[in-house]
Order: structure tokens, then sequence, then C-alpha cells
């Protein structure tokens, strides 16, 4: 795959630290930006999809001949090898989605919000990575709030599936701990996408 397009920036970290709110500002600042999970989610129920899953695991994720996302849950985030035979198939087809919606952005700069830029080894497609950060305790919550059939095992399990936050923070170009962080990440990277233009 090739890198999608010049100035193009990663918005990461792990699931429950906030990304999707903090994105919003990039948005109001008029860079675009694309929303892996969304997408990833549409590619699920593709028939593309269907079919990768019918030749490799018969009918086991399916109920009323449609995928089932909470099978394909436990499936996947019971083992890590199960998880990286799926996202093999998932995440290129994420990232061609993604080249092509960039392709037809007008601004100078576009944004990927994904929790999984560095689990995907997706670094090398960005100009810079933000990372979002959070208290283990907070992201719980918000994940029970989003997901009230999770149990806490299940949201830790979900949570450890995912490449540390530490180790995310290290390799980031922008950390954002708080509303004051990214108000001034926001503003670094307007000023940039403003000089592009």
């Amino acid at each position: 795959m090739r890198q999608p397009k010049k100035n193009s920036i990663a918005l990461t970290g792990g699931i429950g630290t906030g990304k999707t709110y903090i994105s919003k500002h990039f948005l109001d600042m008029g860079i675009p930006v694309f929303y892996a999970d969304e997408e990833t989610k549409k590619i699920y129920n593709s028939e593309k999809t269907r079919i990768f899953f019918t030749e490799n695991y018969g009918d086991a994720f399916f109920t009323n001949k449609k995928l089932d996302l909470s099978k394909l849950a436990s499936f996947v985030f019971n083992n890590a090898e199960n998880r990286k035979q799926i996202e093999a198939f998932i995440h290129p087809l994420v990232m061609q989605q993604f080249e092509e919606w960039a392709a037809q952005q007008t601004s100078n700069m576009v944004m990927m919000e994904s929790a999984i830029v560095f689990e995907a080894e997706l670094e090398n497609f960005f100009d810079k990575i933000i990372v979002v950060d959070a208290p283990l305790e907070v992201r719980i919550e918000r994940i029970k709030n989003r997901n009230p059939h999770l149990s806490e095992t299940e949201i830790l399990q979900r949570i450890d599936a995912q490449l540390s936050q530490e180790e995310k923070c290290k390799r980031a170009n922008f950390v954002i701990r708080s509303l004051e962080d990214a108000m001034a990440v926001v503003r670094t990277i307007g000023n940039e996408n403003k000089n592009l233009k």
C-alpha cells in the first residue's frame, strides 16, 4: 500500500481514551477526519467479508445469515493468533478506504481516527501521530457507558489486546492528556494546515 496523502495525521489511543471527542476540534479547524471504526463496521457487513468468513470459518460467526460481531469478538479477543489472522484481512481494506477517501478531499491535510494505528503497523502512512491518553478508570467507565453489556473483565480484555498506552505515548509526535493539551495540539496542527494553503 502506498502512503494515501501527504500531510496525513493519525489520531490514536486505546479504547475509551476520548479520541472521537478530540477529533471534533480538528473538524472545527477544517481538517477532515476519517473514522476507521465506522468504516470497519461497514466492511464487516460487506459481501467480501461474508465470503472471507464463510470460506475460512464456515457459519461459526453467523446468526440468521448475518455476521454476529459478539461471536466474533469472543473469538478475536480470546486469542492473539485469531485476531492477527482476521486483522490481516480487515486492515488493508480499511486503508484502501482511507486512501480513496483522502484522494477525494480538497484540504491539504487529512486525519484518520483509529485505535490501532500502531498495532496494525500503519505508522509509516502518516506524517504525524497524535495519541490521546486517559487514566484507566476513566476509560473503563466510558466503555461501560457505551457498551453496558460488557463486563469489566471483558473491557479489560479488550484494553489488554491493544498496545499499552505508555508505549503509544512514547511513539507519538504529540500526546493529549487534557483539554489544555488538546487545544495546544489543535493550534499547532491548525497553523501547519494554514501554512500549507
